[in-house]
């Protein structure tokens, strides 16, 4: 990539279980499956969840003797200052850097968030999860106005529209991405894609599909393993190589810059 700033890709959402360290690390494996330069900072230093699969997967790594595609890390937890000192260090040299943050407003969260490249913001399909973002009528289920953090990821983009042109700096492109809707009611499902669809052209965020609730994600994190690591997961079943298809569709439809040192290892069969 020609920048020199790494490309930050930042999983944000205020409210905890959207599945938003599941999908973090295998997008950060994805792309170091491609050959990308990744580093990784954890900013929940007490659940640790993006950091401790990592660690996992190294653990497992050096247990089994194979090489695992993986990104470099840390945890942290201090000021925005020291945060922005550990990008540059961690980063140089780097293509990405992937930030997981807490589900909860906080100093590093917010500074994160509004320095993203790509920010994903990951939500169940449900009114609750929604919530976060905007507020339904409750009959009509339109939207009725932003939420805080929509409002203040909304003031970061046109402050970002300004640097673009000022400091070359990249755009910020929001994507929220549906998680979990394999076990949602049809109508319940149709009034999200509305709300989100209204929403969207308000606030400029895209919509992407992740990843569906799935046994495999809470079975491989002891050994820090992904559906991306093929030859080493046994026998997939059907529900296995589905969700493989999904977490590719979502990589594809994040957009991320193009490297392309080697195709990511996504094959189906």
């Amino acid at each position: 990539m020609s920048d020199i700033r790494p490309h930050r890709i930042v999983f944000a959402n205020e409210k905890g279980g959207t599945g938003k360290s599941t999908t973090a690390v295998h997008v950060a494996v994805a792309l170091a499956y491609r050959g990308a330069r990744v580093a990784a900072i954890d900013l929940d230093p007490r659940q640790r969840t993006f950091a401790r699969y990592l660690e996992n997967r190294a653990e497992t790594a050096e247990r089994r003797r194979i090489d695992l595609p993986t990104a470099s890390f840390a945890v942290y937890q201090g000021d925005v200052g020291g945060m922005e000192e550990l990008v540059g260090e961690l980063g140089k040299g780097c293509d990405f850097v992937v930030f997981d943050t807490p589900g909860r407003d906080d100093e590093l969260a917010r500074h994160a968030a509004t320095e993203a490249d790509t920010l994903v913001t990951p939500m169940n399909d449900s009114f609750v999860d929604f919530d976060l973002i905007g507020q339904v009528e409750g009959e009509t289920f339109k939207v009725k106005r932003l939420s805080f953090y929509a409002e203040l990821i909304w003031e970061a983009r046109i402050k970002r529209s300004r640097a673009t042109i000022e400091q070359q700096r990249r755009e910020m492109d929001w994507v929220v991405v549906r998680n979990r809707t394999g076990h949602v009611e049809a109508r319940n499902m149709a009034r999200i894609e509305q709300a989100l669809s209204e929403l969207s052209k308000r606030v400029g965020f895209r919509v992407a599909q992740g990843l569906s609730e799935r046994v495999i994600y809470r079975e491989l994190f002891p050994s820090g393993l992904t559906l991306l690591d093929k030859g080493h997961l046994g026998e997939l079943g059907t529900s296995h190589l589905v969700a493989r298809q999904e977490l590719r569709q979502l990589v594809q439809a994040l957009k991320l810059p193009d490297f392309m040192r080697k195709e990511p290892q996504l094959e189906l069969a």
